[in-house]
């Protein structure tokens, strides 16, 4: 059978389904990762989508034909999956999702436990496996079973032992669930907490029929925007589709940026845990390694992306970290994502603040930041080259792409791994020189 490479991601598997990713692709990816990943016991979960349980019939078919046992732990968040393989005797675990992808994709996000460490597994890392040994691939004359369980409580009990119910203020606050599988997970949660806790969305839907399930498209926050100012809460929160991305709305509204709700988690926890690191990826804001040391700890800066952060974490024995899409991850949580932890936090963190979410945020931003801008390009390293030319008098680091410093301001430039896009950050003294810079910028890119 000839299997689509494109689904084969640098950090998963994803595609649209059926065109790219069906159920036969499902199940030589189960044979191959029993192959690739030696484990003999996989626990397997799925989202929301209207394919994932098609997938999984498929999926768990192939990883059993090769005489290994599936444990199906449900329809839960992506981090109930890692909770499973962290906490359980699983050896390894598969959840079907495709994240925050409009509702026509799915895909795999895969992981492996090596006594107490659990490694991620790379969608690029399987493919060259699916190839090799796809067409030698006998199946097992044992069959593996397929079992039933419920982990939700002890999730539950998990991660609740990151913060102090007791703590917490009687807040009004909306919940966003994005028609995905963050819903019963916080009812669940509100079920112990002081605050009142109005749910939206949280019956899971594929059709996603409210907006999408990434909260950072144009429009997915306007519902919840509506319903903080309707009823008054004091702030809310917004999931993506497989609610391991959470953001933070303040009680205005507004959507509070990614690297400022790090900031808030990284205070909490350097507070609990002095002078640990704390990883951040390269378009953060300069203010969040500046808040770190200030607050003693140790900043450590990654590329783009959460592997990457994870790995920044895992290298340098970091306590937590973050970055601008919404994934929090955690030393004490496998050093893996997790969106209910940050949102048990962040609650301690606000009543702790006893200001607005708007003021705790401001007091946190001292810099003016443009959100990414993506240009269309073919030739995106030629066009990297010129950037290095032009700005030659600044201070430049190549972690990832190019990111040039001045002493009022400094701007990443890098290139997309998956699209013919260019991407651009930019941060600077004062919104006067923000504009005047992204201006600047955006012209030469496009010239």
């Amino acid at each position: 059978m000839e299997i689509n490479q494109s689904i084969f991601k640098p950090y998963d598997i994803r595609g649209i389904y059926p065109k790219e990713l069906n159920k036969e692709t499902a199940f030589e990816i189960g044979q191959a990762f029993v192959e690739y990943t030696g484990a003999k016991k996989i626990a397997v979960a799925r989202d929301a989508r209207l394919s994932s349980d098609e997938l999984f019939r498929s999926l768990t078919d192939g990883i059993t034909s090769l005489g290994v046992d599936v444990c199906d732990v449900g329809q839960i968040p992506t981090e109930c999956l890692y909770f499973a393989v962290g906490a359980y005797d699983f050896d390894a675990g598969i959840m079907i999702t495709a994240s925050h992808n409009p509702k026509e994709y799915n895909g795999f996000k895969m992981i492996k436990k090596d006594g107490k460490d659990i490694t991620i597994i790379r969608g690029k890392d399987l493919l060259s496996f699916v190839e090799s040994s796809g067409k030698d691939r006998k199946v097992s004359g044992k069959k593996g079973k397929l079992v039933k369980k419920d982990i939700l409580q002890d999730f539950i009990t998990h991660i609740s032992s990151f913060s102090d119910s007791a703590l917490i203020k009687p807040f009004s606050i909306i919940v966003d669930a994005s028609n995905g599988v963050a819903g019963s997970v916080v009812a669940k949660i509100g079920e112990q907490l002081p605050a009142k806790i109005s749910l939206l969305n949280y019956k899971p839907d594929g059709h996603f029929p409210n907006h999408s399930p990434n909260p950072l498209l144009e429009g997915s926050t306007d519902q919840i925007r509506g319903e903080i100012n309707s009823q008054k809460a004091d702030f809310g929160f917004i999931f993506d589709g497989d609610a391991d991305r959470i953001f933070l709305i303040d009680e205005k509204g507004e959507m509070v940026k990614a690297d400022v709700t790090l900031l808030l988690l990284a205070k909490y926890f350097l507070q609990k845990y002095p002078k640990s690191a704390i990883a951040y990826n390269a378009i953060c804001s300069k203010a969040v390694p500046e808040f770190i040391e200030k607050w003693q700890g140790k900043p450590i800066k990654t590329q783009v992306g959460f592997v990457n952060v994870r790995e920044g974490l895992l290298k340098n024995d970091g306590v937590m970290g973050g970055e601008l899409s919404g994934h929090y991850c955690f030393k004490d949580n496998f050093y893996l994502d997790s969106g209910a932890i940050a949102f048990l936090v962040l609650l301690q963190v606000i009543s702790e603040g006893n200001k607005k979410v708007s003021e705790i945020a401001a007091e946190l931003s001292p810099y003016a930041k443009s959100s990414e801008i993506n240009f269309e390009v073919e030739n995106k390293d030629e066009i990297l080259n010129k950037i290095k030319e032009k700005y030659f008098d600044g201070k430049q680091d190549y972690l990832d792409g190019v990111t040039v410093e001045y002493n009022d301001w400094w701007f990443n430039a890098r290139p997309s791994n998956t699209e013919p896009l260019l991407r651009l950050t930019i941060e600077a003294e004062s919104p006067v020189l923000l504009d005047l810079k992204k201006k600047e910028l955006s012209d030469f890119i496009k010239n």
